[in-house]
């Protein structure tokens, strides 16, 4: 169950990282949509680095004092990270968005080695193997419905705010009436992955309208900071209750993970037969 949630919670982590990235922070610091795909996966590595540092050394800490005191905090502190996620301004520093996505990266570190040791440790030699499947079953599956879920949160967010927002700032700079209401009453989810593609949807929705605005209103509407900029606010809005589900799954696990007891080996029972035997031959 623990390994469920943690997975539940990280699946779709770095999908909406790298949302945020590439659809609203990298173009508001003048990336252009066609670099933001590789910046978003440089300026996401202290998530790995943090699990890859701190993984090896929790799973040795593990087999000295038992899973439960690492994987259980683990679950604690990826659930702080999660808040902490919270607290940051859509257009965040930098350092700030690092630290706590390393925090996270090792929490998730934290939590990993430690559960499947305990897992392995609790059963018979000869049943390992099925519950290294069970485990790795729970966890792929968590990894699948999580996108799935974290996907339609956001979109919920962006329904509920982006039309609005999207009309109301491309009238505001000439767009007519009418295309500017036929822009935003597309679906939310063609935003969403524009930036997740690479690419300015603006270009595109607004190409038959361009020619007919003025050349430095054309360049504002299509360029850098316009689209990141109308998109932030509803984006933030899903994206804060992604992460908040998230950290409620990260606290039911660190209490289904202290619930597994403290430190645990199965031990094979004697065979009547063979104490009788040795009683014997002493």
């Amino acid at each position: 169950m623990a390994a469920f949630l943690a997975a539940l919670s990280r699946g779709g982590l770095m999908f909406m990282l790298i949302l945020w990235l590439q659809g609203i922070w990298l173009p508001e610091h003048g990336y252009s949509f066609a670099d933001t795909p590789l910046w978003a996966g440089i300026y996401m590595l202290p998530l790995s680095v943090g699990f890859l540092v701190v993984g090896p050394f929790a799973g040795r800490l593990a087999d000295h004092f038992g899973a439960r005191p690492f994987a259980t905090g683990g679950m604690v502190l990826s659930a702080i990270g999660f808040l902490l996620l919270n607290a940051l301004p859509v257009d965040f520093p930098y350092w700030a968005f690092g630290l706590v996505i390393f925090l996270i990266g090792a929490s998730m570190g934290l939590f990993a080695a430690p559960n499947q040791t305990g897992i392995m440790n609790s059963l018979p030699p000869d049943q390992r193997g099925a519950g290294a499947g069970m485990a790795a079953t729970f966890q792929n599956a968590a990894s699948v419905l999580s996108i799935g879920v974290f996907f339609s949160l956001v979109i919920v967010g962006l329904s509920s705010a982006l039309p609005g927002v999207l009309y109301h700032g491309l009238a505001t700079h000439g767009v007519p009436t009418a295309a500017a209401a036929q822009v935003s009453h597309l679906p939310p989810v063609g935003s969403l992955f524009a930036s997740f593609l690479g690419y300015n949807p603006m270009g595109t929705l607004l190409a038959p309208v361009l020619p007919h605005l003025p050349p430095a209103t054309a360049a504002y509407l299509t360029g850098h900071r316009f689209f990141p900029s109308l998109v932030s606010q509803p984006f933030a809005r899903g994206i804060h209750t992604v992460f908040y589900f998230a950290a409620g799954c990260c606290l039911v696990a660190a209490l289904a993970s202290w619930l597994r007891g403290g430190k645990y080996y199965h031990v094979e029972a004697t065979e009547p037969a063979e104490t009788n035997e040795l009683v014997e031959v002493a």
